[in-house]
């Protein structure tokens, strides 16, 4: 695990991951609500947007991915970087 954050409410931990992945998790149980897949390389940087709504991932493939929280689904991606996305914030 190379970054994890707590969402604003306290209500879920969000994971990267050297395995390609970042994931979402319930605070109190413990379980894994949603795995964000689609960076072909390592995620560095995983964050959640104010509100919560939103995911933002920073990756080795040189792309940051924008995810809706709630269904996992990947909203856009940013791929005009020449290297490395090592960081992630809104």
């Amino acid at each position: 695990v190379t970054s994890a954050v707590f969402s604003a409410n306290g209500a879920w931990i969000l994971t990267a991951s050297d395995d390609k992945t970042a994931r979402i998790w319930d605070a109190k149980s413990g379980i894994c609500s949603k795995t964000l897949r689609g960076h072909v390389d390592r995620i560095y940087s995983a964050v959640f947007s104010a509100e919560g709504a939103s995911v933002l991932t920073a990756s080795e493939d040189r792309t940051a991915r924008i995810w809706c929280s709630s269904s996992g689904e990947c909203i856009c991606t940013l791929d005009a970087h020449r290297d490395a996305v090592v960081s992630a914030s809104f």
